[in-house]
């Protein structure tokens, strides 16, 4: 039932000529238990007849149309700038929500008040059986983790509890803390720009639930991956690093992230004649244009800090060998 202080969620979908993957997804909207749900596409110029069908099939649907491909971040930044709801939720695309996904998200964000994200359990869609996330983490040499990714589901991530952070393809947000905060880093373009976020909301003091019981299911690198992931992957990573690791823990495990980053060069440059290898070392070294700019960011974020250092520390993942990275 409705009441005047039933929290309105905008759900946020960037797209771009995702027209064959729009209907599933926004179908699945539809049919959302939770009674207060604003729906925006954010378009990024697409060519395949995406805004014609949203026009024919989703009139309730509010469109963003960029002129332009501004990226997932830019996409995603449009789209949050003209929701009006107290908990902004970003979704792909190629995406699949059970009924009760919102309504769980919203009453995980009920439970936890100092959360300011929930991260929602996402299964491969094509087999329903498996993990893409169970929430993402953040290990201490800098590299990204999805928690469970391509596990069975065997009830070995059915608890509601902390994790680093919410995957982008499936995240939700209190528009409060965003205001705090702000949006999501539109020099990051694509990939890896959920986990600055949650740096950044980590580092204000807004933690971040998984919530289990919300479902979705991802057509993993359906509309992304590949050289373009690689590449952002390979930049990012290090822009995380220069941004939002704090100094104290730069001096705890530089070693370890000096390492990590040494591995990941060093696997690319033995798969040299793979073009994803190659993108992530062009995108590796591109990082380093961006240094200025991080740096200057970096003064502003850490300021921003109100958790004390040990808690930060208490969050992130150890090293594990072989451990896989977030996708």
């Amino acid at each position: 039932m409705m009441s005047d202080s039933t929290p309105l969620v905008s759900v946020v979908i960037p797209n771009w000529n995702g027209a064959h993957h729009l209907p599933t997804c926004l179908d699945a909207l539809r049919a959302q238990t939770y009674p207060r749900v604003e729906v925006i596409v954010a378009d990024n110029a697409s060519t395949d007849g995406s805004l014609d069908l949203l026009a024919e099939r989703y009139p309730e649907v509010r469109v963003v149309a960029l002129a332009e491909n501004r990226g997932f971040t830019g996409a995603c930044n449009a789209g949050m700038r003209a929701a009006s709801g107290e908990i902004i939720v970003l979704l792909n695309n190629d995406t699949e929500a059970e009924p009760s996904w919102l309504s769980e998200v919203v009453a995980a964000l009920e439970r936890h008040p100092d959360a300011g994200m929930v991260a929602s359990k996402m299964l491969l869609f094509d087999d329903r059986t498996r993990f893409h996330t169970a929430g993402d983490l953040y290990r201490v040499d800098g590299r990204l983790m999805n928690r469970g990714v391509w596990q069975k589901d065997t009830g070995q991530y059915n608890r509601e509890e902390y994790v680093f952070s919410a995957c982008g393809g499936s995240a939700a947000y209190r528009r409060a803390m965003l205001d705090e905060i702000g949006l999501l880093d539109d020099d990051f373009f694509f990939s890896a720009e959920d986990m600055d976020l949650a740096w950044r909301a980590q580092l204000a003091g807004y933690r971040c639930v998984y919530a289990p019981r919300a479902v979705v299911y991802h057509r993993l690198a359906a509309t992304g991956g590949g050289v373009t992931a690689s590449y952002y992957d390979g930049r990012n990573m290090i822009w995380i690093l220069v941004k939002d690791y704090p100094a104290a823990l730069w001096r705890k495990h530089w070693a370890k992230i000096v390492r990590a980053q040494a591995k990941l060069a060093w696997e690319a440059l033995r798969a040299w004649r793979g073009e994803a290898a190659r993108a992530r070392l062009r995108g590796m070294a591109a990082s380093v244009l961006g240094l200025p700019k991080m740096l200057r960011k970096r003064r502003t974020i850490q300021r921003m800090r109100r958790v004390p250092i040990s808690y930060l520390e208490s969050i992130l993942t150890p090293v594990e060998p072989d451990a896989p990275d977030a996708a």
